[in-house]
């Protein structure tokens, strides 16, 4: 294959499409910034009442945290976000880790326009440095081997069909280059996970999120072609700053609240996990 496979228009889901449409979530209290993950918290003292600056820096220490493993892969490389939202974390890849190029792919319309502009300074002054483009991340419309890099952040539990990213993902890495992908996922195969979700949280009740487990996507990875895969739980540096933030918004016994009740109970975890493309492949 010489070209990318997403041929079609990229369709979502109608949660998806809701969550992520007329809302813009980045401008909300929960999230802003323009980042939307649920925060890397370490260094920040979570004893003491939390400002929006310290959201901020959540959320900007999780794009720093994925990207770090990223920078060797090649002098300044090129990289593709797949879900970018906003383009905030593309931002950060662009100015401060020194990417050359970055991709920014979401499957959402809307969220690639506000991406636009956000980003419209950088846009316009280093046009080939960040770039906006729609696709799923089942179906990518990039060529083989495109990327040095590839990475997602806390877009994976929204994929449809897991062992189609995992192969996409494989595909437009060029031999030698690696992927980091970090999100929230069920820690075992255990059937009975999906249900326990779907009754703790609306995300996974409404069809938004969907009960992806490590093993399946360490599987996906593996069966593409994909080498030296690693897991990494980051949780504890996730759940409980992300619950003492939703503290502010949200009583306890309200679903967002449920989401350490989870990791409490072992029903969910946040993970980072990377996979490298060997340097010899050829075709996958």
């Amino acid at each position: 294959m010489t070209h990318g496979s997403g041929t079609g228009r990229p369709t979502m889901t109608p949660a998806v499409q809701e969550a992520y449409g007329p809302s813009d979530l980045g401008s909300m209290p929960l999230f802003g910034g323009g980042f939307i993950n649920f925060g890397y918290w370490q260094g920040i003292d979570l004893d003491r009442p939390l400002s929006e600056e310290d959201r901020v820096r959540s959320q900007q220490a999780m794009y720093r945290h994925v990207l770090a493993p990223l920078a060797s892969v090649a002098e300044g490389p090129r990289a593709v976000e797949v879900g970018c939202g906003l383009g905030a974390g593309a931002a950060v890849a662009v100015r401060e880790c020194g990417f050359a190029h970055v991709t920014g792919m979401d499957i959402h319309p809307e969220q690639l326009a506000r991406a636009a502009r956000r980003n419209a300074d950088l846009l316009s002054h280093h046009p080939e440095r960040l770039r906006f483009e729609r696709g799923a991340a089942e179906s990518m419309p990039f060529e083989d081997g495109a990327f040095d890099c590839l990475y997602s952040v806390e877009a994976a539990q929204h994929f449809r069909d897991l062992p189609a990213f995992t192969r996409e993902a494989a595909r437009v890495l060029r031999p030698g280059g690696r992927a980091v992908i970090a999100s929230f996922f069920v820690p075992d195969g255990d059937p009975g996970r999906a249900g326990r979700l779907r009754g703790l949280l609306d995300t996974y009740a409404s069809g938004l999120d969907v009960a992806h487990s490590v093993p399946a996507l360490v599987g996906g990875l593996e069966d593409a072609g994909l080498t030296e895969v690693r897991v990494t739980s980051i949780g504890a540096s996730v759940w409980p700053g992300w619950d003492r933030w939703l503290a502010t918004m949200w009583e306890p016994g309200t679903w967002p609240r449920n989401f350490l009740r989870a990791f409490d109970e072992g029903s969910l975890d946040y993970y980072t996990v990377t996979a490298q493309r060997p340097a010899h492949a050829t075709e996958l």
